[in-house]
């Protein structure tokens, strides 16, 4: 009897993950995307900033795997390098709307009073395009990797407070948390203890289209001239560099292009399988 009771135990959040297809497929692209720009400067086969008149638009070959561009540097090395400040905004921007968008989505829906006006000003934000908020805040604030990570975090800070605050108003009609409160439990304990941690899942599957959006919204900001000046590689700004060779040496904005599509990609499947394996309503679909 115990042992038919084990195997018609659901299986845990960890197992549901590994056995969902888009969780798999997502966790080897992105997982070989940061192992790339991680150890870029032991994978990459030339100085990313060597500038070389006599190696200009060399075409792949055995020599320069992905080619060279108008400067003769290796397109392979300056894509590995522009991979790790990609993947640096798109963590910081990820992070920094995880905790304020957090916070404030926290408290917009647990604090009654505080719903209105904060959403009000969420809502002001979420008028403009995030891209062209974000392209007005880079410009204003000044080319560097920390004004782009600024000035896309405050473009999708109001996204990440919508969705905790969803979170929160349903948790906090739950049992458990009258539960709490009848017993004498302050609001911050019931808040931090009851609800948040009843509310994350939703925030952790958002933060991963967060991070896929911040390093689609970089390569923009790179490529219009408005991200981490020159000469510090981005993927965005490699795209531009060869937009003007297109159709000589296409492989100077495809090679970065492709690298952001497989880290996009693969951060949105990994969100798929994480809704799916977080959401009661979704887990039959991948018992």
């Amino acid at each position: 009897m115990a042992d038919a009771e084990r195997r018609r135990k659901p299986p845990g959040a960890l197992a549901r993950l590994l056995a969902h297809p888009s969780f798999r497929w997502g966790f080897l692209l992105f997982a070989l995307v940061v192992i790339s720009a991680v150890f870029a400067s032991w994978l990459a086969p030339f100085d990313p900033m060597r500038n070389n008149f006599r190696t200009r638009f060399i075409a792949p070959n055995e020599t320069f795997w992905l080619g060279t561009d108008r400067f003769g540097r290796d397109v392979l090395s300056r894509t590995l390098h522009g991979g790790q400040v990609s993947l640096r905004i798109g963590l910081g921007v990820a992070l920094f709307t995880g905790l304020v968008g957090g916070l404030i989505g926290a408290l917009a829906g647990f604090v009654r009073r505080l719903d209105d006006p904060l959403m009000r000003f969420m809502d002001a934000l979420m008028a403009f395009p995030a891209v062209l908020l974000a392209i007005a805040l880079a410009a204003a604030l000044g080319p560097s990797e920390m004004n782009v990570i600024l000035a896309l975090s405050i473009a999708y800070v109001p996204r990440t407070a919508r969705v905790m605050r969803a979170g929160v108003m349903v948790v906090r009609e739950f049992p458990f948390v009258e539960g709490a409160r009848s017993i004498g439990a302050s609001p911050g304990r019931v808040l931090f203890r009851h609800i948040l941690p009843n509310a994350m899942a939703p925030l952790v599957v958002q933060q991963t289209y967060v991070f896929a959006l911040a390093i689609l919204a970089e390569a923009v900001l790179s490529f219009l001239g408005v991200g981490p000046p020159p000469p510090t590689p981005t993927l965005g700004g490699i795209i531009a560099e060869g937009r003007d060779y297109i159709q000589e040496s296409p492989w100077i904005s495809l090679v970065p292009g492709v690298a952001i599509a497989m880290t996009v990609l693969g951060l949105n499947l990994m969100g798929d399988g994480l809704r799916d394996a977080l959401d009661p309503r979704l887990r039959t679909a991948i018992r």
